[in-house]
């Protein structure tokens, strides 16, 4: 029999604010055992929460982002459980009115547009941290109590390994877009559990769900996907039944193990938080939140395939940037360069300078004005494609003009005809014995453009030494 497999999500993740989400510690990340904590986050008797308003604000934005209906009205809730890194033995979250209901959000798979659609969007604490370490033991990190967070879950809308991928990628770059989440997975700043299921091939019903969590990139839920229907695959062949239970995955051993069993929304005993009011947004705020979200990225994808008539990877590489994107719209909207002129300088000699450096777009010099003034110089002949690869670090590491910087480097091309007309000549002259080899059938151009270029140490423009050296090489017969 064949199966189909189902999966949802629920991603987490931390937002960009400076402190955390019901008190005034920082929320930065890497700072030493415990010390961003207070009695508010390590939930000490006595002490009050007061909601971040950052958190509210940017829980819209992505709500907005992804075609939700942002409640305009929400409220906090208590969800009580015991862990070692949860103090308080209570995580506050929202239970039956999050702040964003029923979006969808748009993703590619191989060329096909797919729809996953968002069952809510929430804000949330985030819990501690276990260190586990063979010397000193386990240690409890309080530092991220408190980080706040937001949580997507998804419908089990995605059927497969590669969906839940792409899904994932457009849901980080979004983020990025919106600006609200650094993304550094690395950070543990966006994490996901997933929750599979199998049925029969064509069925509509929906099977048990298993949840696997300590998922911590997005190519190890590719993995945990992929192993956890192969087992039910197993399970279900070999006559047993599916449980439904949480599960940890395992990415270094490949494999998953049971933490507990069934586990619903009733056993977490959620109530409203007593210590925190409702949260209204008004008109203006919502206005607000509406008006700082740019075109993202699935949208600017295909306007570059349509548009600018980028193939799929151009379009995925370059809408996949935020920094890159608006570089290339606002270089594009001049209308003074062509759009895939300047797509190639950012997929090509712009990304090597960013990887190689390992810096930002946006904590370089590099302007947009920058990169058309260095394609109009190369369009115009003032200086080559080579001399313009060779303006470019500077143009990254100097608030210099590129017209500046090329008069420095003294790279500014030579295009006068007579002037290239005397040096092809001259190269001629120097070079009887390529003149014999031409004359006998031999291609000798490319050698003879060399000692041209080599003559005018690199300001010759190469299409003319090209056209003047056809000429004369067609007078010698």
């Amino acid at each position: 029999m064949k199966y189909e497999a189902v999966i949802g999500l629920e991603v987490h993740a931390e937002l960009s604010t400076e402190s955390k989400i019901f008190c005034s510690c920082s929320a930065k990340f890497g700072a030493g055992i415990n010390t961003h904590t207070c009695p508010v986050c390590t939930g000490m008797p006595g002490s009050l929460p007061v909601l971040n308003r950052q958190v509210v604000h940017y829980a819209a934005k992505m709500g907005l982002a992804t075609g939700c209906t942002v409640n305009r009205l929400c409220k906090s809730d208590r969800k009580n459980y015991f862990y070692p890194d949860l103090p308080k033995a209570y995580q506050i979250s929202q239970f039956d009115v999050p702040i964003c209901e029923n979006g969808e959000v748009y993703f590619y798979v191989d060329g096909e547009k797919k729809c996953c659609r968002l069952e809510r969007i929430h804000f949330e604490e985030d819990a501690g941290k276990l260190l586990h370490d063979e010397i000193d033991g386990t240690v409890v990190d309080f530092n991220r109590c408190g980080v706040p967070l937001i949580e997507m879950v998804t419908r089990p809308d995605l059927h497969s390994s590669a969906e839940a991928k792409e899904f994932l990628e457009t849901i980080k770059t979004t983020l990025s877009y919106l600006d609200i989440c650094d993304c550094k997975m690395e950070e543990g700043s966006i994490r996901c559990d997933v929750n599979v299921s199998i049925r029969p091939e064509g069925s509509t019903e929906l099977g048990t769900r298993v949840e696997m969590k300590n998922i911590n990139t997005f190519s190890g839920a590719v993995r945990a996907i992929d192993f956890e229907v192969a087992r039910q695959i197993d399970v279900v062949e070999h006559g047993g039944t599916i449980q439904q239970e949480t599960r940890r995955w395992d990415d270094v051993k490949l494999k998953n193990t049971v933490m507990r069993t069934k586990e619903d929304a009733q056993d977490y005993r959620y109530f409203p938080d007593p210590d925190l009011i409702a949260v209204e947004i008004d008109d203006a705020w919502m206005d607000k939140i509406r008006s700082e979200i740019p075109e993202l990225p699935v949208a600017r994808y295909e306007r570059y395939r349509n548009e600018f008539g980028m193939t799929a990877m151009e379009a995925r590489q370059l809408s996949d940037s935020f920094a890159k994107a608006e570089l290339l719209d606002a270089a594009a909207r001049s209308g003074k360069v062509k759009p895939k002129a300047a797509a190639n300088w950012i997929l090509s000699d712009i990304s090597k300078y960013l990887n190689d450096k390992a810096v930002e777009l946006e904590g370089t010099k590099m302007t947009a004005d920058k990169l058309i003034d260095l394609i109009v110089l190369i369009d115009k002949g003032t200086i080559s494609g080579a001399a313009g690869k060779k303006v470019l670090p500077a143009m990254f590491e100097t608030d210099e003009t590129v017209e500046a910087i090329v008069g420095r480097m003294g790279l500014k091309q030579v295009s006068d005809e007579g002037a290239i007309l005397k040096i092809v000549q001259d190269v001629l002259a120097d070079n009887q014995k390529a003149i014999d080899d031409y004359k006998v059938g031999k291609n000798v151009t490319g050698f003879l453009v060399g000692q041209c270029m080599k003559a005018s140490k690199g300001q010759g423009n190469p299409q003319m030494i090209n056209k003047l050296l056809a000429q004369e090489l067609a007078k010698l017969g």
